[in-house]
Parts: C-alpha cells; sequence; structure tokens
C-alpha cells in the first residue's frame, strides 16, 4: 500500500512539474501595445551590468498658487486631466491655522481651474457660489452645499467618465464622503461645473476615506475601478474614530459606479509596510493596460514610521521638541513645526514624498522603494507635512526646449501649512515613458525578455544614450537561440535620444514574419537607457 501511494505521488508530481513548466513557457501575448520597463513581468533574466533605475521628475515653476480668501494654506487633493482642447484641474480648498495649541479650520469648498497647455493656469469667475458676500470666485460645491446633501467635501477627486455608455448629463463625476454610514457617495456633472448626487446613500462603506478617494472608467478592462483609505487595524466609521495599524488603500471593481464587487488591499512586491497617503491609481495613457500610482509616503521622524500611534496625536511640550533629531530641528521653518506641533505632534515632526507603483490587475502593486517626487532642495515650504501631495493624474505637456517632443506633466503641492498666503502647486516633468529604465553603463549590460507573442512589423523603442553608446537588439526564438537575420550582430546600433526610433537589421528579413510567434528579444546596451519598447506596423504612430 506504501509502494502504491509513492508512486502514485511521485506521478502526481511529475503531472504537476510539467503542467508548471508549460504554464511558464507560455508566451506572453503583448499585441501591439507599449511596454515599460516598470516591473519584472517581460523580463527573464538581467546580464552584466544592467538594471531597471527609477528616474525621477524635474521640479520646474509654480503652475498656481492659492492665495485666494476661500482657499489658503492646507489647499490640496488636486485632480488635473486633459480634456479636448483644454486641461481642467479641481482642488480641495482649505485654511488651517493653530492659535496657542488649537487648531481652528476653515471652510471647505472644491474648487476649479484651467488651462490651454498644462503650464499657465486660471480661475475662472464662474459666479456660482457666495464667498463673503461675492460670487466672484472659482467655486463649485460648497460645504454647505454638501452639508444640505448629508456629505462634506472631503477630498475628492474628478475625472471625465470615458465609458462609451456614460449619459450626457454624467459625462464627468467624483465621490463625496457622506456622514452617516462614512462612505463614498457618487456624483455626477454635464459639464464639469454644476454638480448633483447620482444616489441617496453612499456606495462604498468599508474604509475611512480620511484622504483623495477615487474612481475611474478602465477601458482595457472595460469596468470602473476605485481607490480609497482604510487603516489596517482600529474602527473608523461615523460613530467612532480610533484609527490603528497602518495608513493604507483599497481597491474595488463595478459596472455603474453604484454597485461594487471585489473589494480588496493592495498588496506589495517586495516592499515593507508603509504608512501611504492618497493613491494616485490612473491607467497611463500611453500604455492603458498599466495602472500607475503615486501614493504620499508619510514619515514620522520622532516617532514610530510604521504604525498608527494614537499618542501621536497629543501635543508636543517643549521639552519633547527639544529632543527631535538634530536632522528634523535643522530643516526649514522650525518655529512653523512647533507651532503644529503645539496642537498635535506629528503635525510637525512628520514629512511627505511621492512614491511610484505599478500594476497589471489593479490590485497587486510594484511599488519602488525610493522617493519618487523627493521634498527636494531645503526651502521655506518643503520638507514638512503636506508636502508633495501628488495631483492625480499626469498630462502631455509642450516642452521647455524647443523642438524638443511632449513630456510629462505632475504636480505637487508646497507650503502646506507653513505659506502665509496659501499652498502652491509646483508642476514637475518627466520624459515620456521616463518613470523607470532598463539602464547599463558603457562596460554594457544585457535583458533578454520571457517568450513573447506581438503583431506588427516594425519594433519602436523610446531610449537615450550618450555620444559613445548604443543600444541594440536580437530577436530570438522561444528556446532562446537567435533568429537568423535579426542576431545582435544585424543590428545596426542605436544612439541618440528619442521616443520613437525605429530597431532596423541589416539582413532583409521581414519583422512581420516572426508576428504571432513566440520570441523572445535579447536588448544589449552601453551607457544607454531604453524606457519602452513597442511592435506596432509602420503606419501607427
Amino acid at each position: 500500500m506504501t509502494q502504491l501511494y509513492t508512486r502514485t505521488a511521485f506521478l502526481l508530481t511529475v503531472v504537476l512539474l510539467f503542467t508548471s513548466l508549460g504554464r511558464a513557457a507560455e508566451p506572453i501575448d503583448i499585441g501591439s501595445r507599449r511596454e515599460l520597463f516598470v516591473d519584472n513581468h517581460l523580463i527573464d533574466r538581467l546580464d552584466g551590468k544592467a538594471e531597471l533605475r527609477l528616474h525621477r521628475p524635474v521640479p520646474r515653476e509654480v503652475a498656481l498658487l492659492h492665495d485666494a480668501p476661500w482657499e489658503g494654506n492646507a489647499t490640496a487633493y488636486h485632480s488635473i486631466f486633459r480634456d479636448g482642447d483644454r486641461y481642467r484641474m479641481y482642488y480641495r480648498a482649505w485654511r488651517l491655522i493653530v492659535t496657542r495649541g488649537r487648531l481652528k479650520a476653515g471652510i471647505v469648498s472644491l474648487c476649479y481651474a484651467e488651462s490651454d497647455d498644462g503650464i499657465r493656469w486660471r480661475k475662472p469667475n464662474l459666479g456660482l457660489h457666495e464667498f463673503d458676500g461675492s460670487k466672484k470666485n472659482n467655486i463649485v460645491i460648497t460645504t454647505a452645499m454638501a452639508a444640505d446633501q448629508q456629505c462634506t467635501v472631503g477630498g475628492p477627486a474628478v475625472f471625465r467618465d470615458d465609458n462609451p455608455a456614460a449619459a450626457p448629463d454624467a459625462r464627468y463625476k467624483t465621490f463625496l464622503m457622506f456622514k452617516k454610514p462614512l462612505g463614498m457617495r457618487p456624483y455626477k456633472s454635464a459639464d464639469g461645473i454644476h454638480w448633483s448626487p447620482m444616489t441617496a446613500k453612499p456606495t462604498i462603506t468599508h474604509g475611512a476615506f480620511d484622504s483623495q478617494n477615487l474612481a475611474f472608467w478602465d477601458a482595457a478592462r472595460g469596468e470602473y475601478r476605485a481607490y480609497w483609505r482604510y487603516f489596517t487595524k482600529g474602527t473608523t466609521d461615523a460613530d467612532t474614530w480610533e484609527p490603528a495599524g497602518i495608513r493604507a488603500i483599497r481597491t474595488a471593481t463595478s459596472t455603474d459606479l453604484v454597485h461594487w464587487k471585489q473589494e480588496a488591499d493592495l498588496t506589495y512586491v517586495d516592499s515593507p509596510p508603509e504608512q501611504l497617503y492618497e493613491n494616485g491609481v490612473a491607467p497611463y495613457h500611453r500604455a492603458p493596460h498599466l495602472l500607475i500610482g503615486f501614493p504620499v509616503r508619510y514619515v514620522d521622524r520622532a516617532g514610530a514610521p510604521s504604525t498608527t500611534d494614537r499618542n501621536r496625536n497629543d501635543a508636543a511640550s517643549s521639552d519633547r521638541m527639544r529632543n527631535w533629531p538634530p536632522s528634523l530641528r535643522a530643516l526649514p521653518q522650525l518655529e512653523k513645526r512647533e507651532a503644529r506641533s503645539a496642537s498635535s505632534e506629528r503635525y510637525g515632526s512628520a514629512l511627505t514624498e511621492g512614491l511610484f507603483m505599478v500594476s497589471r490587475d489593479g490590485v497587486s502593486f510594484k511599488r519602488w522603494n525610493e522617493g519618487f517626487i523627493r521634498p527636494g532642495v531645503e526651502r521655506n515650504g518643503t520638507w514638512n507635512y503636506g508636502q508633495n501631495f501628488v495631483a492625480w493624474h499626469m498630462v502631455e505637456t509642450p516642452s521647455h526646449l524647443p523642438g524638443a517632443p511632449n513630456e510629462l506633466s505632475m504636480y505637487g503641492t508646497e507650503g502646506y501649512w507653513t505659506a502665509k498666503k496659501g499652498t502652491s502647486l509646483r508642476r514637475y516633468t518627466l520624459r515620456l515613458d521616463g518613470f523607470v529604465s532598463l539602464q547599463a553603463p558603457m562596460s554594457g549590460g544585457q535583458l533578454t525578455t520571457k517568450p513573447l507573442k506581438f503583431t506588427g512589423s516594425q519594433l519602436t523603442l523610446n531610449f537615450a544614450t550618450s555620444a559613445a553608446g548604443s543600444v541594440r537588439v536580437e530577436i530570438q526564438d522561444a528556446a532562446g537561440k537567435p533568429v537568423p537575420g535579426f542576431t545582435l550582430n544585424d543590428c545596426h546600433e542605436l544612439f541618440g535620444d528619442d521616443v520613437d526610433r525605429a530597431v532596423s537589421w541589416k539582413s532583409e528579413a521581414k519583422l512581420s514574419n516572426l508576428a504571432n510567434k513566440p520570441v523572445r528579444l535579447r536588448f544589449e546596451l552601453k551607457d544607454a537607457d531604453v524606457y519602452s519598447f513597442q511592435f506596432r506596423t509602420k503606419s501607427q504612430r
């Protein structure tokens, strides 16, 4: 009996092994979509000194100063997107003042701004809602309007609904925070200016929601997806607010923004537990199968960095603040930090910065552990709690260099609680697809992909080299054997800096003959970066 059991177990193991190998060898069908080197999904091996390298956006000008009387120094939670021939911006306007250890909060509003190029912004006088006796302002939703509908303005994130089935009167959507039961209530608008609730009650109720909560139409998957704040422990509902654990992110899917399913907590590949404000998740417009997010990392440099310690909400004594780490006391505007900490210590001792993460299923994310938008050079308005709350969405804008291709613009806050007039929104830029690159020094490195299937007749790269550097690409069969006519020696060296350069080989072999067949790509780099690649027909751009 024992011998029979052992033999059966052996045969089962062999079957499972071959099944596993068969699945592992199944080629990844990338079709003609653009692929970025933002995770390890397509990578079989790295050789030499090749590595994946995270890049950081470059700070540019202040895009908008929130200095109007109805705005203020706690203005944040921006949403920015291209809409036809203009760019739209929405944000939560708010002022916070600490006086003698007490925190005084001003009126909260949802405001609107627009731009022709994503660089120069204006606040239109909408004439909708009165503030201090005047309707000359850019307010679209007021505290009173939200309260009349059992909501608070909270941390809204506005989006244009690109679902083909979306009704004309619901082309734009957002969520406000419902008071009781605590949750997210969807709102709709025909023009992005005049808003009304879609439901009588909140449609998502399992969470804390005390951050920017968002949803969007995921065209690649044909569904809506939402992301919102929750705490891993404790209780956060309308009657009891006792959060514990860490600040985290939850997601769910829907076909109508009303009925939600598949609620799940985000998981991360090779990342430690960290406090995350916001989430900033959205499809990347140049590769919409990739969901890219810009969560904000919250680090308390005078307390436990990875837990929600209720005592950290207590006011800090002068003695306690004098015992802060020397580097914390050396950061800009110490007197303002101390004033904030007189209300709650973490308000003066915590720091925030933008991170980068990416997912292919909306739940499991590759989160890069290094700062993506760091606090930067020390100056007033930086290195504090509330800096670099990254605006939801990035947009393509003209380059600051004449003749250069478009670049990505993203935006982050400065002066949160510290500025005299109000929060600033600074613009940052990054090359197209420039989040992460495959990179190698002059001594060289190679990357070989897993087996892939593609469609098209041309391979293009987004790449950059030094004057002496180069990139070459070899096409192999599924077993790793170079395909005649497409070897490294057949490939013409690529050098330069281009977001869309075709790869060519010396032979007359047609790349289209390899379409829909399992192949591997081998990239050889010398003092070069490759950001993305795409198979396509020559007529595609």
